[in-house]
């Protein structure tokens, strides 16, 4: 499977991934706090950070993912009559998931692995951590090949269809997403695993 870690080693490589995530977490309730121009402010920040770290071009491509939700947001709070709070809301999600992006580009799933069995040790008695931790990373590493067979499928219709592709590949999308679960939980049972 894929991963969304850069192969680009930056300063932020080398800072501890329970660092890392700590901050990401501070940061989330600070934007919260913070009005408008701050999280505008906040975005430009780690927008300037990743170009800085010569991970610009890949964190852009994360974010551009966002854009049918970033529609779908302005468009509902447009009709509320709340677009203020709509925008905001977008600066909001685009800030956090960009810092998110930076921590998940800058550390090695291994890593973030072992932060996360860590902090879910107190669920011992009722889940077991391993398992968290495996969840935990599967959907990690689920994300990039999740994208790549979404994209696979835009450039099958494309290559069929002259019409930009629409609905119609929502269902191949589901269905290869569940065929990707279905092997990988194969795997975990052939190594031993549970599934």
């Amino acid at each position: 499977m894929l991963t969304l870690t850069s192969p680009r080693e930056t300063v932020l490589h080398r800072w501890p991934a329970g660092l890392k995530l700590a901050l990401v977490a501070a940061g989330s309730v600070v934007l919260f706090q913070l009005p408008m121009a701050g999280v505008a402010v906040a975005l430009a920040l780690a927008a300037a950070l990743a170009l800085t770290l010569g991970l610009g071009r890949d964190w852009l491509g994360l974010l551009r993912l966002l854009w049918p939700v970033v529609l779908v947001l302005l468009a509902w709070h447009g009709l509320t009559g709340t677009l203020a709070q709509g925008a905001l809301a977008v600066l909001r999600m685009l800030a956090l998931v960009g810092l998110a992006n930076l921590v998940t580009m800058t550390t090695r799933l291994s890593d973030m692995q072992a932060v996360f069995l860590w902090l879910s040790r107190p669920l011992a008695p009722i889940l077991p951590p391993q398992r968290l931790a495996l969840a935990f990373a599967l959907v990690i590493r689920f994300v990039p090949v999740m994208l790549l067979r979404w994209q696979a499928l835009v450039l099958a219709w494309r290559a069929r269809a002259a019409r930009r592709p629409g609905w119609h590949i929502y269902a191949p999308a589901v269905l290869a997403a569940l065929d990707e679960a279905d092997r990988v939980a194969d795997a975990l049972r052939a190594r031993g695993g549970t599934a």
